[in-house]
């Protein structure tokens, strides 16, 4: 039986390899596993501290008490846009992953009508996420469209 609860402090490791996992499966950008170990050694200081301040927030799934899924949130500064003309900040869903044993369970659509609604209890109305080829289909059928970004490293 899957159950969901709380990210809490003790699940830093797990979010860590959640994260590597999710890109490394995606093969985004091309990287390397020595990006990848970057990466992780970065996201893990700054998680440390946002999950002590309570700005980095989300769930975990649980399949009999052992760690399947997550999903994470933070809140955004932001200028008032278009999307959102009277609010200056939006959410953002990072770190969607679901162990390919517990996929196609309808895991991800849980964490996603979790994630959707604890932003709307916190005042927000606008929300953006990047999404893997994989991940794609479950946010097009949840009526998230695509946008124009674009990106450059400098």
């Amino acid at each position: 039986m899957i159950t969901t609860r709380p990210v809490s402090g003790l699940d830093l490791e797990l979010v860590c390899r959640h994260r590597e996992e999710m890109f490394r499966e995606a093969n985004a950008f091309g990287v390397t596993e020595d990006v990848l170990k970057t990466m992780t050694l970065h996201f893990r200081n700054w998680l440390i501290r946002h999950l002590e301040d309570g700005s980095y927030f989300g769930f975990i799934a649980e399949d009999e008490k052992v760690p399947v899924a997550g999903i994470g949130l933070v809140i955004l500064p932001w200028a008032p846009h278009p999307f959102h003309p009277s609010e200056d900040k939006r959410g953002y869903i990072l770190n969607v992953y679901v162990k390919p044993s517990h996929r196609r369970r309808k895991i991800g659509e849980r964490l996603m009508n979790l994630a959707e609604e604890e932003l709307r209890q916190r005042g927000i109305g606008f929300a953006t996420l990047h999404a893997t080829e994989a991940g794609r289909a479950l946010y097009e059928t949840r009526s998230w469209a695509p946008t124009t970004e674009m990106f450059k490293r400098l």
